[in-house]
């Protein structure tokens, strides 16, 4: 059994993810925002599957853009074997439309929000020489697409600032490894934070029209039943670097659709690797087994 942190519980890949590793005989602390107000109905649901199916799900309060929610969160935790960075939202739209303040919110959440979770686990790990941080990237970390600039912008930064802290962790037992989620059928979507200057948004006729297209191209995957679109595919990605032995899992894997881009991932690895012998610190690439 492992002791298992995820955040953003309330709904999709967390929510799932803390159900399903929890019936697998982990101890789960399934984190998440407004458990006493908007997300009640989700933390309640938590609590009752743990107590129906006898597993365990401790239900706890975090927000991850608030340093003392995460310190706070923490003073209940008291071992810790896996981390997974879950916790996130999508801004969507011309990128001249959304104000400084908005872009850094964007960044504030996907980004930073993940360093004040890992900077709160780490001494537990480091203590016990041993963990998995596992941060929920998407393949827009790994290509662009208009009207998704300040997204991108979020997971084009957490791929860098993962796959540093990969190399800045290994030699303390401490390993880190990317998922590329594809689009699924989750409230991403219908989530997504549009930019507040409408008059600005609406020069851009093409971009909403490219994003409208693509939205109901995704909706008609999510409706085909052989196209890689179920949620749990994400969820047993996580089960299955949770179980790879240490030393052995790879940097960046994609879960679901990749729109061709494990080509680039595919590309990329050789050279990664060798910048990294170049740079005398190949042993760094992940935790020795």
């Amino acid at each position: 059994m492992k002791a298992i942190l995820i955040t953003g519980c309330s709904s999709g890949f967390g929510f799932d993810a803390a159900k399903y590793l929890a019936s697998a005989g982990h101890h789960v602390y399934a984190t998440m925002r407004n458990t006493e107000g908007k997300n009640a109905s989700s933390a309640q649901a938590l609590h009752d599957y743990a107590q129906d199916n006898d597993v365990k799900i401790d239900v706890l309060e975090l927000d991850v853009t608030s340093d003392d929610s995460v310190a706070e969160a923490f003073t209940h935790v008291s071992s810790l074997d896996v981390v997974i960075n879950n916790a996130g939202l999508g801004y969507g739209g011309p990128i001249e439309a959304f104000s400084s303040q908005a872009v850094l919110a964007q960044l504030d959440l996907n980004i930073v929000g993940t360093m004040r979770v890992a900077k709160a686990a780490l001494p537990l790990m480091r203590a016990q020489q041993s963990g998995l941080i596992i941060q929920v990237s998407s393949t827009a970390g790994r290509g662009a697409f208009p009207g998704f600039g300040v997204y991108h912008a979020s997971k084009w930064g957490l791929e860098g600032f993962s796959e540093a802290m990969r190399y800045e962790l290994a030699p303390l037992g401490i390993d880190v490894a990317i998922v590329e989620s594809g689009p699924f059928s989750t409230s991403f979507f219908a989530n997504v934070v549009k930019p507040s200057d409408e008059e600005i948004a609406s020069a851009y006729e093409h971009i909403t029209q490219f994003m409208d297209g693509f939205a109901e191209q995704v909706t008609t995957l999510f409706e085909d039943e052989n196209a890689p679109t179920d949620p749990m595919i994400v969820v047993k990605t996580f089960e299955h670097l949770i179980n790879q032995p240490v030393g052995s899992r790879p940097l960046r894997t994609i879960a679901g659709l990749d729109f061709g881009l494990q080509k680039v991932n595919d590309a990329v690895e050789p050279i990664r690797k060798d910048v990294m012998q170049q740079m005398g610190i190949g042993e760094w690439d992940g935790p020795a087994p």
